[in-house]
């Protein structure tokens, strides 16, 4: 099976590490996501959504399960899908870099189906996905930098 790449890339006027505390609270997903729920399932490491924490994601009758497993605080937080779709070796990284007086964004993801053919199809609606999420985590990240003054 081919390996599909998604690349989706978005810029956010708050600063890296106001983003990085989105990323890493599972709770928040459901505001700044398409997610209609979301809990850790299993603690990481030093607690909480920390290295090798399970959460589970929600969106409709979808429920995903996934594992932090690269956290660089302000700089990358990295993930793997255990559970959900019929994917293979799902991993996305989410890289945040400094840019001007804000934070450059890039959502990056990789993995093969289980279903021979769908590659292109589970492609197309993950990268919608994740650019409703990459937009949503920008302008929510900026929300809060104005709340907090």
């Amino acid at each position: 099976m081919r390996t599909q790449s998604i690349d989706v890339r978005a810029r956010s006027e708050a600063d890296p590490g106001i983003i990085f505390e989105l990323l890493t609270a599972t709770e928040s997903w459901p505001a700044w996501t398409p997610f209609d729920a979301s809990h850790r399932e299993q603690e990481g490491e030093s607690g909480g959504d920390s290295l090798g924490s399970i959460r589970v994601l929600r969106s409709g009758p979808v429920r995903t399960r996934e594992q932090v497993i690269e956290l660089v605080p302000g700089r990358r937080f990295s993930y793997t899908m255990l559970s959900g779709m019929p994917l293979r070796g799902y991993r996305a990284d989410v890289d945040l870099e400094p840019a001007g007086p804000g934070t450059a964004i890039r959502w990056h993801a990789t993995f093969t189906t289980k279903i021979p053919g769908t590659g292109w199809f589970f492609r197309r609606v993950l990268t919608g996905y994740i650019r409703r999420c990459a937009k949503g985590l920008a302008a929510h990240a900026e929300a809060l930098a104005r709340a907090s003054g």
